[in-house]
């Protein structure tokens, strides 16, 4: 029987302003393309079929907002000439409960590796399952009601 791929964890961050968390829920997948930066591009050619990624609103908002997965792995990016570049296609899996801000994310010392606070300009980060589970936790857990 041959072994299963163990799953990888990623975070993607875009601009609500470009291309929304309702945008991606409404197109239903995309494609993730129109990275140039040599880091993150290694990232996408290390996504595979099934790994989890957590989508992030950078910009104003600073916030995880959900969850989606890798629906197809590198090829070569349809906005370059260059085929050095590649993209992935991703589609959404579901929302956080709530978002979780980059100020909580700071301040959770089981975060304090993390590529957001490290490399803040990286548009996509490779996470450990801890950090992953950690912030869908924190997006998903339900505020106590007052008795």
């Amino acid at each position: 029987m041959a072994k299963q791929a163990k799953s990888q964890y990623w975070m993607v961050k875009q601009e609500p302003e470009s291309y929304s968390w309702d945008d991606f829920v409404k197109d239903g997948r995309t494609d993730w393309s129109g990275v140039r930066n040599y880091q993150a591009r290694n990232n996408l050619r290390s996504m595979k079929v099934g790994d989890r990624v957590l989508f992030y609103h950078s910009g104003k908002e600073k916030a995880v907002v959900g969850l989606a997965e890798v629906v197809k792995g590198a090829y070569p990016d349809p906005t370059a000439d260059d085929p050095q570049w590649v993209a992935v296609d991703l589609k959404p899996s579901k929302p956080l409960g709530s978002p979780v801000l980059l100020a909580a994310i700071r301040y959770d010392k089981r975060l304090s590796d993390l590529p957001l606070i490290r490399q803040s300009q990286l548009s996509v980060m490779s996470l450990t399952k801890d950090e992953f589970d950690a912030i869908v936790g924190m997006g998903n857990s339900k505020p106590r009601k007052k008795s």
